[in-house]
């Protein structure tokens, strides 16, 4: 009987890993900042922003999906001085028929040394000089305001009245360049308890695809 058993448990013990991968092909998440291939034929659309961007990516190509190939930078946008560095590799050399970008919760935050990462006359400079850049592209070009912060306790720390000083900033950059302005923060505002998540600023899976329809629509705006 024991002899009988053996090879039976030897198959067991060989058929295990196979059942454990079999339990673990679960369909991955798509990643909103692996690369797309383009569909020949449809406008060329760039998203620059930080985590708030990469949250509303993925609902905003679904809407245009068959419209325009949505890409996004492979990053984290981070503060403007991030951006400095690296507008260059994020353009690339493809043309881009519209870019809709931000920065700013990354800038207003505060560091561990008790001042924000980058204080606001140095924010609307920065901005400036990333919008010349821009422009270069010959692309339609759409600010999108910075997004609210709550008034509950957030980390990093960040102070919500700040979030108007460096919109306010941003819009005399825009204006100075004519480039239209999405107003994000004031439609996220009319209803943050319902889309953001708490004592944070990021937004709940919900409250993304709500923002990623906005960003759709002043897309599509603009293609037209």
């Amino acid at each position: 009987m024991k002899t009988k058993l053996i090879p039976l448990l030897f198959a067991t013990l060989l058929a295990l890993p196979v059942l454990g991968q079999a339990q673990n092909t679960k369909p991955k998440r798509p990643n909103p900042m692996a690369p797309i291939r383009d569909v020949a034929g449809l406008p060329r659309v760039l998203l620059i922003g930080d985590s708030i961007s990469i949250g509303y990516t993925l609902p905003t190509r679904e809407l245009l999906k068959g419209k325009a190939n949505v890409h996004r930078i492979p990053t984290n946008g981070g503060p403007t001085i991030r951006g400095l560095v690296q507008i260059d590799s994020w353009l690339g050399d493809g043309k881009w028929d519209v870019i809709h970008f931000n920065w700013g919760l990354h800038d207003l935050k505060f560091m561990p040394h008790g001042k924000r990462q980058v204080l606001p006359a140095a924010y609307e400079k920065n901005l400036d000089s990333l919008v010349r850049r821009l422009k270069q592209t010959g692309a339609k070009l759409i600010w999108r305001n910075t997004t609210p912060v709550p008034e509950a306790k957030v980390r990093p720390r960040r102070i919500p009245s700040d979030v108007v000083s460096y919109n306010a900033a941003a819009r005399r950059v825009m204006q100075k360049h004519g480039v239209p302005i999405h107003g994000l923060y004031s439609f996220a505002l009319a209803r943050l308890e319902k889309i953001q998540l708490p004592a944070n600023v990021h937004f709940t899976p919900g409250g993304s695809a709500i923002l990623g329809g906005e960003v759709a629509k002043v897309i599509l705006d603009a293609l037209k």
